[in-house]
């Protein structure tokens, strides 16, 4: 069955039958119509260096996902911060502000995209911020960047039910975040009811802690899906972020052939989250020589050790109902995303 009918046989039975039963279905569907959606990871500078990462993301097409990471810089001088983007939450000032690097670089395509009025083909751009630390200064911050940003932003509106899920406002971006509480607070326990959600969680995934690094793995690839994944969907936390160790074993630098068990264990995760009414995210898949990784500043904990190896759990990924595909190969990824809507 396709994740299409899927969606709308599992969502017609649901509001009937669940024991976690919505007020109004969550839509999945707004995702790319069910079809999915490539993720360009790391889409953004790292000391300086490949500033071009969003223009190649943006030129692959739209829709398409947009990974922005986040943390807070105060400059010395006037104590006053910014929001940048950046790998890591300690900063100098020398990198780039989020409002230029990413809002203002979309200006042109979404502000066409408001005049056009053609809805059908929102969002066009998911950006994804992954918090490098979550000080309330910088929570703060972003929230109130977004506030300037609403009329480009998908929304939703804040009920006093967290479980009540809202129809959504849908604008040319929508914007997600991950699953810590200090967001949830400020993006949605804070805001008043009746207000707009600009910005949606992750899912909470409850992996069990293994004595070792060994027996961690083993767990994360071996326990049952409906444990990692035991809540539905609410209001705001509407997605569900996994890591390839989920899938195989030790992730992707000791991955081997592509078997069908492997196959097995990703629809039993994709399954769970639309079950629950989430979107799911995996992360982050690639294939790359070494001097080609090091030439793009990817990182060797991602690689499946080949083009040939990636494209399979792509395809795979695909096939299975992933919402998100994450990849640092975004030109590699896009056409094969794109022949098989």
């Amino acid at each position: 069955m396709s994740v299409a009918a899927y969606s709308t046989a599992f969502f017609t039975t649901a509001l009937v039958l669940a024991p976690h039963c919505w007020a109004q279905a969550p839509d999945l569907s707004l995702l790319n119509k069910n079809h999915s959606l490539l993720d360009a990871h790391n889409c953004y500078p790292y000391e300086g260096r490949y500033a071009d990462r969003i223009t190649r993301a943006l030129a692959t097409g739209v829709p398409v996902g947009i990974e922005q990471d986040l943390a807070w810089y105060v400059d010395p001088a006037s104590g006053k911060g910014r929001v940048v983007v950046s790998h890591q939450a300690k900063t100098d000032g020398s990198e780039p502000e989020l409002r230029t690097y990413f809002f203002e670089r979309v200006r042109p395509m979404v502000e066409q995209a408001l005049r056009a009025k053609d809805r059908s083909s929102w969002p066009l751009i998911v950006v994804h911020f992954d918090f490098k630390d979550n000080q309330a200064p910088l929570l703060r911050a972003v929230w109130t960047l977004l506030g300037q940003y609403e009329d480009w932003i998908t929304t939703g509106e804040k009920r006093s039910d967290p479980k009540e899920i809202t129809p959504w406002n849908v604008k040319p971006l929508l914007v997600l975040t991950e699953d810590p509480d200090a967001q949830e607070q400020v993006f949605s326990r804070d805001v008043p009811v009746g207000s707009k959600l600009r910005i949606f969680g992750s899912a909470h995934t409850h992996a069990p802690k293994g004595q070792t690094k060994e027996e961690t793995e083993h767990l994360l690839a071996a326990t049952p899906a409906d444990q990692l994944l035991p809540e539905p969907a609410t209001n705001y936390r509407r997605w569900w972020n996994n890591s390839w160790h989920e899938v195989e074993e030790g992730g992707q630098p000791t991955a081997g052939n592509w078997t069908a068990a492997e196959d097995k264990r990703l629809r039993e995760l994709v399954d769970r989250a639309h079950h629950l009414g989430y979107w799911i995210r995996f992360y982050t898949l690639d294939g790359f020589d070494a001097a080609t990784g090091k030439e793009h500043g990817w990182f060797e904990s991602y690689n499946f050790g080949s083009r040939r190896a990636a494209e399979e759990r792509w395809k795979a990924a695909i096939a299975a109902g992933v919402d998100m595909v994450a990849t640092d190969q975004y030109e590699d990824l896009s056409p094969i995303v794109r022949r098989t809507k």
